[in-house]
This record gives C-alpha cells, sequence and structure tokens, in this order.
C-alpha cells in the first residue's frame, strides 16, 4: 500500500511561482506549439483560502489551481488564468474528506449522486465495513442478497464478485470515489452458511480462494463484524488465518469488536493479538464504550491501543461524534438465538420454549442501556407500520397497549427480523476522548442517502448526513477537543496513508483535486435525531477528481468518482 509524499513543510505545500514555471517549460517544451494556451490550461483557481493540506500542519494563505482531475499548482497564482476562479478569503481549503467507515455499497446504484455523503465534505468512501460486502455472490447467501436489493432497491445484480461490482458502480456513475474491503461475515455466510462451527478443510479452502481473488480485484482488505452472525462464530484462530492472507498482501483488517460494553478490554485484546499474530494493520471499528456501567473501560481501552502501538501493532480506530449507536434490532437478543438465519431466528421468536431466555438477555440489555426510551427505531421495511419509524420503542409500546419487549417481538416478527434502531448508550466524555486519542480517524457508520426517493424512505441515525461538519463545528470550534488542523488530517492524509490511496488526502501538486471549501466559523451539522435527512451548513464547494459536485449547498448532478481499487 502506498504513502502520500514525504517532503516537509514547505515544501510539500508551496509549489512556488519558480517551481510552475520550471516544470510548465518543461512540458512546453515537449508539447505541440500552441500560443498562449497554457496560460488558460487550468480548470479551477480557487484564491486566498486558508491551505489545510493534510498532514497537520498550520495552514497556508495560499492559492490553489486546478488542471483536469489534479492539483497543478499552489502558492501565489492570481496571476494565472483559468476557467472559472473561486475567491475564498477567510474560508478553508482541505483535502476532500475520507470516510474510513461506510457502509455505501448498492444505494449508489440507487442514486449515483450519495448525496448525503458529498454535502458534507465526503469525497471518498471506504466501504465493506462489520464484516458485509455486496460480493462475493454465492450459493443461498448470494441468493439471499440478491433478493433483499431487488425488493428494497428495485436492482437487479448482474455481478458475482469485487471486479463486477466495481465495474457496475463505474459504469452507473457516481459523485464519490468508492473502495471496498471485503466482508468476512459475507464470505463465511458463502460458504459456511449461518451455522455456528468451524469450517471444514474444504471450506478453508474455499474461503482463501475468495479472499485472495477479491484482493487481487482491488479490495483494500478485510472487515470482521464478531458482534453479528456468522461472523460472530468464528474463533480467535479462524479470525487471526484471515488476517494473515491479508497481510500478505499489505491489506487492512477493519474489526467491529466482538463485544463494545462489558467485555470491550478482552474484544480489544482480541484485536490487538490478532494483529500481533497476523502482521495485519489493524483498524478497530467505531471504538465506544457501550451502557452506562462500562463508560470507566474507556480509558482501559484507549490504553491498550496506545501500547500495542508502541510494541509495534499498526493499529488504528475510528469514530462517529455522536452518543447513539445504529445497529440490527437482532443484537437485544442472544447470539445463539441468531444462529442459523433469519428464519431460525424468527422461529425462535415465536417458540414459547425458546423466548423465555430470549427476553431474559434483552430485558438486561435494554436495562443496561438506560431503558425503552433509550430506543429509536431508524428503519422498517416497506411491508411494516414505517410512520413507527423514529419513534421510540417505550411510547410505541404504550400506543398499541403492549410492553416494550412483546411491541419488539410482534414487530420483529412482522418486518421478518429487518428493524433497525438507535441507541443512547454512550457518554460525551468518552467520545471526547477517543477523539482527542491521536491514533482515531472519522467514519460515519452510515450510508449514503438523499432527502428524496427511496433513499429518503427511512429514519436513519444523524451520522449519515453529519458527521464530518459537527465534528468540526461541535468538537473543534466549540469545544475544542482537537485543533482544527488535526481535526483533518485525520479526515484526509491519515485514512489515506493508513488505507494506501495513493494521490488522496493531500493538497499538494500531483495530488488529484479532491477539495472540500469551507467556513471553519460556520461549518455544522444540522441533521437530527428527530430530523435526520438534513444537509449540513458551510461547506462552499465541494470537488470530486477536480470536478465541482457541491457548490453552496447544492448537488451540481456531476459524476466524476471513481472506484479506487488497489491490485494485490
Amino acid at each position: 500500500m502506498g504513502h502520500p509524499d514525504e517532503r516537509s513543510e514547505p515544501e510539500a505545500l508551496l509549489y512556488t511561482r519558480r517551481e510552475f514555471l520550471v516544470h510548465g517549460a518543461r512540458a512546453f517544451l515537449g508539447a505541440p506549439l500552441v500560443m498562449n494556451c497554457w496560460r488558460e490550461a487550468y480548470d479551477l483557481l480557487i484564491l486566498g483560502a486558508d491551505v489545510f493540506d493534510g498532514t497537520g500542519t498550520e495552514p497556508v494563505r495560499a492559492d490553489v489551481a486546478v488542471r483536469a482531475e489534479k492539483i497543478a499548482a499552489v502558492g501565489k497564482l492570481s496571476h494565472l488564468r483559468a476557467r472559472r476562479v473561486v475567491q475564498a478569503s477567510g474560508m478553508a481549503l482541505a483535502p476532500g474528506f475520507i470516510d474510513v467507515h461506510s457502509h455505501t455499497d448498492v444505494e449508489l446504484l440507487v442514486d449515483g449522486r450519495a448525496q448525503s455523503k458529498v454535502q458534507q465534505g465526503v469525497t471518498t468512501e471506504i466501504s465493506g465495513n462489520c464484516g458485509e460486502s455486496p460480493f462475493p455472490l454465492l450459493g443461498e447467501e448470494g441468493e439471499r442478497l440478491r433478493e433483499g436489493w431487488r425488493e428494497r432497491y428495485g436492482v437487479t445484480v448482474d455481478w458475482r464478485d469485487a471486479s463486477g461490482f466495481f465495474r457496475r458502480l463505474q459504469r452507473s456513475g457516481i459523485s464519490v470515489n468508492y473502495a471496498s474491503l471485503l466482508g468476512h461475515g459475507t464470505v463465511r455466510a458463502c460458504v459456511t452458511g449461518q451455522a455456528n462451527r468451524s469450517p471444514s478443510p474444504e471450506e478453508w479452502d474455499k474461503m482463501r480462494k475468495l479472499v485472495l481473488e477479491a484482493l487481487g480485484q482491488g479490495v483494500l482488505g478485510l472487515s470482521f463484524g464478531l458482534e453479528y452472525a456468522p461472523g460472530a462464530f468464528a474463533r480467535t484462530e479462524e479470525v487471526v488465518q484471515f488476517a494473515g492472507w491479508v497481510a500478505e498482501k499489505h491489506g487492512v483488517c477493519a474489526v467491529h469488536l466482538r463485544n463494545e460494553d462489558v467485555r470491550l478490554l478482552e474484544a480489544v485484546d482480541e484485536a490487538l493479538e490478532m494483529a500481533r499474530q497476523s502482521g495485519c494493520s489493524l483498524q478497530i471499528s467505531h471504538l465506544k464504550a457501550s451502557q452506562p456501567r462500562n463508560w470507566p473501560l474507556q480509558d482501559s481501552a484507549l490504553e491498550r491501543i496506545r501500547l500495542g502501538s508502541e510494541r509495534g501493532v499498526n493499529v488504528h480506530v475510528d469514530c462517529y461524534p455522536y452518543i447513539a449507536f445504529g445497529t440490527t434490532a437482532q443484537v437485544l437478543f442472544p447470539m445463539w438465538s441468531r444462529e442459523g438465519g433469519v428464519e431460525a431466528f424468527l422461529g425462535r421468536l415465536r417458540d414459547g420454549g425458546t423466548w423465555p431466555q430470549m427476553a431474559a438477555f434483552a430485558l438486561d440489555k435494554v436495562q443496561n442501556l438506560g431503558g425503552w426510551q433509550n430506543i429509536l427505531i431508524s428503519r422498517l421495511p416497506d411491508t411494516a407500520n414505517r410512520a413507527w419509524q423514529g419513534k421510540r420503542v417505550d411510547e410505541l409500546a404504550r400506543q398499541q397497549g403492549l410492553e416494550p419487549l412483546d411491541f419488539l417481538r410482534r414487530l420483529l416478527v412482522d418486518a421478518r427480523g429487518d428493524v433497525s434502531i438507535v441507541a443512547f448508550a454512550m457518554s460525551e466524555e468518552n467520545l471526547e476522548k477517543v477523539l482527542a486519542f491521536r491514533l482515531t480517524m472519522i467514519g460515519s457508520d452510515g450510508n449514503a442517502v438523499s432527502p428524496e426517493g427511496i433513499l429518503g424512505r427511512g429514519h436513519p441515525h444523524p451520522r449519515y448526513y453529519g458527521t464530518f461538519p459537527r465534528v468540526l463545528g461541535r468538537y473543534v470550534r466549540e469545544r475544542g477537543v482537537l485543533p482544527l488542523s488535526q481535526a483533518i488530517h485525520r479526515m484526509t492524509g491519515l485514512p489515506a496513508r493508513k488505507f494506501g490511496l495513493e494521490g488522496r488526502g493531500r493538497i499538494a501538486p500531483g495530488h488529484f483535486a479532491d477539495l472540500v471549501l469551507f467556513d471553519p466559523g460556520r461549518i455544522a451539522d444540522c441533521a437530527t435525531f428527530e430530523d435526520p435527512h438534513r444537509f449540513p451548513q458551510g461547506i462552499r464547494l465541494v470537488a470530486v477528481n477536480g470536478e465541482v459536485v457541491v457548490e453552496e449547498g447544492q448537488h451540481t448532478g456531476a459524476k466524476p468518482g471513481k472506484v479506487l481499487a488497489c491490485p494485490g
């Protein structure tokens, strides 16, 4: 995997007039002689911005010239000509934000504009997290996924593997750059199904071939969802084996920990041990200490990760700037109840023999979350009562004259298990500690959605729309948790280096012109838990590969995004 330009400041940032003339002369001497064309060869010229180059250093007042897809020059460039000139005095110019923990995939085939992402300054998404990816599609699991996307989005699936999906995305047209991990849970489900058992030798061989095939087709690594079936059925030895295959190709392993509440520290230790044994680059997903009783564990978790880094583990974490998580309602029930897939889970919900144990587990978990008022229904399928989206479980249960757990049980059965929730479970103090931690990057843990159309049907977590502006507005400007230059580095240069995204995450000549121009005194998230489909404020312009996709809060309709595949 690649690394950004290692030139020191100000050399890496300031592409001076002298340098420009030298490089321009070289290009001129080797090109056809067309009088004065070079003077108007720039497509975009941004003048007088405070340029944050993505390295974490303090900004420099400078101009930035863009030609085609790339940054051509940075420095004092007001004498140059361009097809479009933007006066940016008082504004901050940063590399486009890289969402290191995204779940966008098939949504881009519904609406390639990626509205909720590009409107908040995201120019690159890294998807395929938490053990789930839209490939490979094999056997019964492949058919289940195909049917689910057809029912939910009306999308016809014509791919089987990563390269097929990547081709479909590029052909369809996208406004954001897209990269993906391979989901361990998806691979396991395609080969072993939803059974809680170890793979056979033949299954091991099939899974290894699928992993190496995907790495060869350009995925950035592998993700584990160790809190979800069937990924949770993998023992540590299996996780290490998979991680070893990824390490051979210098990829990243992103891990949704096996537990994020009472056994958080054991789960962190498992992930670090996986990285030590395999040698993989480790990304711990959406690090948190869930439930008030476990909030004191956050300091110890960060200390373990810090020590792991100092002892040679290539480890980073990501987080989103909210004190509520979002997931499937199925996680409120014990793992054994989810074994065998959705139909088996629904059968156990209906079964009077297994229900008492499931109910006891769920009631204990909800009590430790602080009660049913802390759980909000965020998405239901079309077949269920979608008017309940955005409402708290305790309120809905009262309206139906039911106990909250009985209401949720009935809802899960009616919706065939397809119920998403938001649960308020983390502390603001801990969130600020994670944001301030030097190894933290930013990830939305959300999909690209839209206020209208099919992608506007749900009631998503506000992180889908507001993650990056919220960090810059609330936690940088208002609360001073970390400096603006460092926050931008965590969103740009650091993730580009971690995931090997060559030519991304920096403002420097020769890098791709993924850019965000924003007002640092005004940028803020506007999405709320009550009203999530709201774009942020304070972002003036977003460019992807040199082409403007957002201007003054309006999407231009441009789709210059690329699939960023890294052949293994």
